[in-house]
This record gives structure tokens, C-alpha cells and sequence, in this order.
């Protein structure tokens, strides 16, 4: 046992038959100290150097315990982790790197994109610095990356007259970029293959890639261009080309996590042994023990359709054991929800989601008539008008259109939004009339009294656009995102990081119905925050599988 070992280890170094051993206790202690430091030196190096001075003094006591000293020498993982972080560190030499050319859509797309290729080299073509500059005016996010790259650039080589050999990426504190940055400065030649008509910008960079190839036989040279036909062409030509991949979340959409987890068969068989059980605030937890609970996730749901049938959430996950939640039943009709019920199971878990004080980040993915805007509505309208958990409803959504743009409207921000926000008015007018007699599931009961609020309701509802939103902080508000597949990563941060304390975000969206150009299912806003907040306590997702709107909107979403 460690315990007994502790106190003879101590007595060991204590003990000693003069007072010069008193000062040792600094020493020893020394390379335990620096070899958990990411500076630190092997131990064997510093005893030799601390102990060099009073070796005279103290030869007779250090003979005559050489084992007091033993058992504090650091262990070799320690050493090998110091190891591992120098070797991070370390720029590879320059026939290993392999030497990037960026085409000007990867800089317009990710203003970042200088820093994301690790130890590589990046190459820049005159040409891509033209198109650059045409680039810079305006408000859009085009405009405004391109501005970002200039100013990174300007950085970069602020401190250096000759760019022949090339800028360090890491000159304005990105440690991660161990490449260096070279721009084209003299003229480069080549015969391609293929003759291509002059004046072009990308026939222009598919020469400076193949000169590139010719003058440096030993590197492998990749052209990185987000422009399909771009790399057809390069392809074409025998060179090397990528598109650029930093920004995808997931490479295939069917792996994004889907917030359910069905159970298998024999679940209870292998983890029905030693199960706890106890009630608190009305709900009952279960902490079970099993090879699967390692797989959960916090706030996941699972489910299982067996002899002994279960819906639980996850709530904690240590190891091999995890602790299940039971679920409040949204499908019966005591538990509607402003007159709307759970049709089926991914309903009954987004409701629990929705009306959860404790989650303040959810989304909703699924495909057209799912009841994800239904939902929430609901949801938002019960906590803000009946319970009076918060204080206003503001939804929004991307202002991109499906066909050609009608143009400028006129009026408020809010009569601006409105033609946007047709699912909005929609839905209200479901909860309105009264889910009951649409056989949404509800009752009916209460038609009048939702008559008599209907203005009131209105009221509490704010239409925003995401064109205002940097800047501001919601305080208790329910915050709607709808289509939020349209939106970017960056877009996504904005209006996430805007929610003060008792805010909740709920996230709405298709990703199979992206209208943003150079948006896809892996770098979609929405693909990214169902990534990045999976797992963390105060956040849950659900994927809806079914089709509630109608049968003839079912079967569209399927034939067609």
C-alpha cells in the first residue's frame, strides 16, 4: 500500500547525521520539478550540476545514503512527454514540406486560411494579390475577408525588405503555422501541356503552379482552390490539386451525431446487474454499469423498444457506468405543450429539450415538416407567456433567397423581415386556431382565451435581422434561429456568443436544403455547432425522423 511506503520514504530523507543535509531538500526536489515543466531537462543532468559545489562537505553523508535519492528520480514518461512537445515544435526541413498555392477563393472564403497548413509552405501568385485587391471593397463577408488577408499579410512582412526567401508564418504569434509564405517575385515561365487563353486569372495560376513544379522537382507543389472547374482543369493538367478542407466539420453528413442512440437487445442483460435508483425532483435516475455506457454522451437520449421498454436522457458518464434520467411523456394530453402534443419519439425528446431550464443551446435538425418551428414556437410561447421564465421571443433567420432576389423592401427592420418569416406566421396560426382541431394532437379547449391573447402574443414576439445583431446581449430572451443551415461558422459564432444569462438558443435547419453559395453539409454553421456543442451539459440535439405536415409533404420528401 502507498501509505505504509510514505512515512519510511520521508524518514529516510529527513534522518541525516549533520545539518548539511537540511539544504538537499531544494535539490532533490529540483528535477522533479523541471521535468514536469515544458522546459524541463533530464534529472540526470541537473543533480551532477547542484551537487558540484558542496560535494566536499557532504561526501561521507551522500555515500552513505544513495537510496534516499532513488525514489525521487522522475519517471521516463515524464521525460518522453517533454520529448513530444519539443517535437512539436520542430520545423521540418525544407525538401519534406510540401508547398501549398493558394488559389484567391481559399483566402475570400477563410481569412485564416495563412495559418491552417501546419509546417507546409504557402506559395501566392501575383495574380491571387490582384484579385485581392478588386476584392476589398464593399460590406460583404467576401469584402471583409479579403481586407483581413491584406492586413494579415501587411503583417507579415512589416518586419522584412526581401520576400525572396520567404516570410515565417508564425511572425505574428501563430504557433501552430511552421511554414513559411512566399510571394511571387519575378516571372515564371512554363509550357503546359495544354495551350489555355491568356489574360485569364486562373489559366495565370495554373502556369505559376506548373513553373513551380519545374523549378522545385524535389517538393511536391499542390494548387488549393475551392472552385470545382479549377481543379478539373488542374487535374486535367497533371497537377496536383486539393480543395481546401480545414472548415468542414465532417466530411460525411450521415456521421454527424444525431442525439439518439438506439439500445440493443441484450442491453439489459449485460448492464441490468447492480442498478441504483432514486427519485429527485420528480424525475427518477438510474446509474447503471456496462461495456456501452463508455459510448454515451451527456444529455444523448436512448431508447429501447424490449421486453422492459426505456427512454431515458443521459446525464453523467464516468467510465464504464452512467447515469440515466427518465423523461417527461410531452405525446399525453395533460403534458401539451401550448395545445401541441409529441407525435413520436424524436418529438417527445426534442420537448424535453425545449422546455429544460438547465439546456440553454439546442438544435433541431430534420427535414420539411417535421415540426421543428412548431415546436419551439411552442415551446417559447408556454416559458415566456405562461411560466414567465423569459421575457421575449426574437427569432431570425438568413435572408437568402431560394430563386432570384425581389430586391430592396421597404419599411422597419421588422416589416423588412417579415416576408422571411412565413413559417413564423404559419405556425402561429396553427397555435391559434388551436392544434386540436387539426389533429396536430392537442386539445381544443382553450381556442378562446388564445383568441383573446393574440395580440399580446404578437407583442412579445421580436422579428430581427442578423445584419444588427454584433454588438448586442439578450438577457432572459428565447432566441430562434431558423434555417440556420444557410449560416457559416462565423455567422454561427456571432449570434451565439450574443446570449446573456438566462437566454436560451434554439437552432433550426435542414442540411440538405442549403441555398448560401460555397456553403455544404460539412461546412455549414449548423453542421459546426451540432459538432462543437456535443457533450457539453448545458446543450442537447435531436435529429427528427418524421414527417408530421401531411401525407402528400411526406411522400414529396421522399420521391422527389
Amino acid at each position: 500500500m502507498p501509505l505504509p511506503k510514505l512515512p519510511t520514504r520521508m524518514g529516510a530523507m529527513v534522518s541525516a547525521p549533520t545539518s548539511a543535509a537540511m539544504p538537499e531538500a531544494p535539490e532533490i526536489k529540483t528535477p522533479a520539478t523541471l521535468s514536469g515543466s515544458p522546459h524541463g531537462k533530464p534529472s540526470g543532468v541537473h543533480p551532477g550540476k547542484s551537487s558540484s559545489e558542496p560535494s566536499a562537505k557532504r561526501q561521507a553523508p551522500a555515500q552513505a545514503r544513495p537510496k534516499a535519492i532513488a525514489p525521487i528520480v522522475p519517471e521516463p514518461p515524464a521525460l518522453a512527454v517533454v520529448a513530444v512537445r519539443n517535437e512539436k515544435k520542430k520545423r521540418l526541413p525544407v525538401t519534406q514540406r510540401k508547398l501549398f498555392v493558394l488559389d484567391t477563393n481559399v483566402l475570400l472564403h477563410d481569412s485564416n486560411s495563412l495559418f491552417k497548413f501546419e509546417e507546409h509552405d504557402i506559395f501566392l501568385p501575383m495574380m491571387v494579390l490582384e484579385e485581392l485587391d478588386h476584392q476589398k471593397k464593399g460590406m460583404s463577408e467576401v469584402a471583409r475577408n479579403a481586407r483581413q488577408v491584406s492586413r494579415f499579410l501587411d503583417g507579415l512582412v512589416s518586419d522584412t525588405n526581401k520576400l525572396d526567401k520567404g516570410v515565417a508564418l508564425d511572425a505574428l504569434g501563430n504557433q501552430e503555422a511552421l511554414g513559411n509564405l512566399h510571394f511571387q517575385t519575378s516571372a515564371l515561365h512554363s509550357q503546359l501541356p495544354i495551350e489555355l487563353p491568356l489574360g485569364k486569372a486562373d489559366n495565370a495560376i495554373l502556369n505559376v503552379v506548373h513553373a513551380l513544379q519545374l523549378a522545385h522537382p524535389k517538393r511536391e507543389v499542390v494548387l488549393v482552390s475551392k472552385d470545382i472547374n479549377m481543379r478539373l482543369k488542374a487535374l486535367s493538367l497533371s497537377l496536383p490539386a486539393e480543395d481546401y478542407l480545414n472548415d468542414h466539420v465532417l466530411d460525411d453528413s450521415d456521421l454527424l451525431y444525431d442525439g439518439v442512440m438506439p439500445l440493443p437487445e441484450n442491453f439489459w442483460a449485460k448492464h441490468g446487474k447492480d442498478v441504483e435508483s432514486w427519485q429527485q425532483g420528480g424525475t427518477t435516475y438510474y446509474r447503471i454499469t456496462g461495456p456501452l455506457c463508455s459510448e454515451f454522451i451527456v444529455n444523448e437520449f436512448v431508447y429501447f423498444d424490449g421486453d422492459l421498454p426505456l427512454q431515458a436522457q443521459v446525464k453523467e458518464v464516468n467510465g464504464r457506468s452512467a447515469v440515466l434520467a427518465t423523461l417527461r411523456d410531452y405525446s399525453h394530453g395533460k403534458n401539451n405543450v401550448w395545445g401541441i402534443t409529441a407525435r413520436n419519439r424524436e418529438q417527445n425528446f426534442a420537448l424535453n429539450l425545449l422546455m429544460n431550464p438547465d439546456c440553454d443551446f439546442v438544435s433541431l435538425l430534420g427535414q420539411a415538416g417535421t415540426g421543428k418551428t412548431l415546436l419551439a414556437l411552442a415551446s417559447a410561447l408556454t416559458q415566456t407567456l405562461e411560466t414567465k421564465r423569459y421575457n421575449e421571443i426574437i427569432i431570425t433567420r438568413a435572408t437568402v433567397p431560394v430563386g432570384d432576389d425581389i430586391g430592396f423592401l421597404p419599411g422597419t427592420e421588422e416589416e423588412k423581415m417579415l416576408p422571411w418569416m412565413g413559417a413564423l406566421e404559419d405556425n402561429l396560426e396553427v397555435l391559434h386556431l388551436g392544434a386540436g382541431n387539426n389533429e396536430m394532437g392537442g386539445t381544443g379547449g382553450q381556442d378562446w382565451s388564445k383568441n383573446s391573447t393574440m395580440e399580446l402574443i404578437r407583442s412579445r414576439i421580436k422579428v430581427k435581422s442578423l445584419n444588427f445583431m454584433r454588438g448586442r446581449t439578450f438577457l432572459n430572451k428565447f432566441l430562434i434561429i431558423d434555417e440556420a443551415q444557410n449560416l457559416t461558422p462565423k455567422q454561427m459564432k456571432t449570434l451565439v456568443t450574443r446570449a446573456g444569462p438566462g437566454t436560451k438558443i434554439v437552432c433550426l435547419g435542414n442540411i440538405a436544403q442549403i441555398d448560401t453559395p460555397y456553403l455544404t453539409e460539412g461546412s455549414s454553421g449548423l453542421t459546426y455547432v451540432v459538432d462543437r456543442f456535443k457533450g457539453w451539459p448545458h446543450s442537447g440535439h435531436i435529429t427528427l425522423q418524421r414527417g408530421e405536415r401531411s401525407r402528400l409533404a411526406d411522400y414529396a420528401s421522399e420521391a422527389l
